[in-house]
């Protein structure tokens, strides 16, 4: 990882790499917080994937022409990108997917094929996005293993002692997010995996929405996977990091056939690829991969700790405002919170109140948020998330707050 340079946030600079930002929705200015399920795209991204296909479009690795070698290149730059950015200790222990959900539901089922077995045990949490039950709940099946739920309590933490209890020489592995998308509950991830070390367990780390807003040092962390999205840190949909420590993924049968994961084929028996190539079958996502590198670079440059204290300000004063509205409930109230304010309003669906905020200018998400089982212990069918990143301001924040009384108030 590098180290960053601390500098004052300017908001208004940084907003000015956001070309999408200056532009009205509904006759009124938007005002996106949406970001937990997309931030938007920084313009040396943009730019990065239009020269790439302006000047550089060729397939990687297999050719030997100008075109392919540049394109090779700038696609492994950014694997190594990737490396630094989480401090992993190899270029080959980092993976390209298109996205967390691909690079779970990979560990799913590969790792699951290779090493669960009947009785097995896999634990996740009340907290999991549905791409962190599904996939285990699909390798369970297979073989009887069976899937266990690390409960919560009513402000949306992990209760780290019935975790404890639940861990036992029949669990094979934990797979927990590192922040809730649908809560903003920040987990402690160094607890967790290191309670699951202590049994023998592996740990899948779902880093999807804390890539953006905390520095990941996969090291420090001990973790054996841990996945993240481009999409949701200011770069391209359909790109996805995968890490794993190389011997776990020197042990895994590939995930999908085809051409890169193999060194050679014959009717009789085919011999695989190294890692991380034995992952990555078919043509990638080159253009997208390689403008990727672009959005990391933006986030250092920016620093961790300027992105945090600026996003903090913003949820601690949304959270002030609308928790006085009269009939606003906020959900979830961890102490320790990403930029995640999810709420709902007495006697108005999530999707009126959707609905209403778009004809303002304003972008929310409603719904369940891929966390149903999550919704159903708090007894609810969705809410309204309101996500904040390192473009938004304090000025949107009250624009917001002041609206979503107006609606309310209309409605009551």
């Amino acid at each position: 990882m590098m180290d960053v340079v601390e500098r004052p946030l300017d908001v208004q600079a940084i907003r000015t790499q956001f070309p999408i930002l200056d532009q009205e929705v509904n006759g009124k200015r938007l005002i996106y917080f949406d970001n937990a399920a997309s931030s938007q795209t920084e313009a040396k991204v943009v730019e990065a994937l239009k020269g790439f296909y302006e000047k550089d479009h060729a397939n990687i690795h297999r050719g030997i022409h100008t075109l392919a070698e540049r394109s090779t290149t700038a696609y492994e730059n950014t694997r190594n990108r990737v490396r630094t950015f989480i401090n992993a200790g190899e270029i080959s222990e980092v993976i390209f997917t298109k996205g967390t959900t691909e690079s779970i539901n990979l560990v799913a089922h590969s790792w699951g094929s290779a090493n669960l077995q009947e009785g097995d045990e896999i634990l996740i949490s009340q907290l999991e996005h549905h791409s962190n039950i599904v996939p285990w709940q699909l390798a369970a099946e297979k073989v009887g293993a069976i899937v266990k739920v690390i409960p919560i309590n009513d402000s949306g933490e992990i209760l780290l002692e019935e975790y404890k209890d639940l861990l036992g020489e029949k669990t094979k592995i934990v797979a927990v997010n590192y922040i809730s998308n649908s809560l903003g509950t920040i987990n402690p991830v160094h607890e967790l995996i290191a309670e699951a070390r202590s049994v023998g367990a592996i740990t899948m780390i779902d880093a999807a929405q804390a890539a953006p807003h905390v520095q990941i040092d996969v090291q420090a962390l001990d973790c054996d996977f841990l996945a993240f999205s481009s999409h949701k840190m200011y770069g391209p949909t359909g790109v996805g990091v995968l890490y794993g420590k190389r011997k776990l993924l020197e042990d895994m049968p590939p995930y999908q056939g085809g051409g890169e994961m193999i060194k050679e084929v014959s009717f009789t028996g085919t011999t695989y690829n190294e890692i991380p190539y034995k992952f990555e079958a078919g043509t990638p996502n080159i253009g997208d991969v390689i403008a990727f590198r672009e959005a990391m670079n933006f986030i250092e440059a920016v620093g961790y700790n300027a992105i945090q204290a600026h996003e903090q300000s913003l949820l601690d004063h949304a959270t002030s405002q609308i928790a006085v509205i009269p009939g606003v409930k906020i959900i979830g109230s961890s102490g320790s919170k990403a930029s995640v304010l999810s709420f709902v309003v007495d006697k108005i669906h999530p999707y009126d109140i959707g609905q209403l905020l778009d004809s303002r200018g304003i972008a929310v998400r409603t719904g369940h948020h891929c966390t149903q089982p999550l919704m159903d212990f708090f007894g609810i069918e969705g809410t309204i998330r309101a996500s904040f990143s390192v473009y938004n301001t304090i000025e949107e924040i009250d624009y917001f707050c002041e609206s979503l009384q107006t609606i309310v108030s209309k409605f009551n």
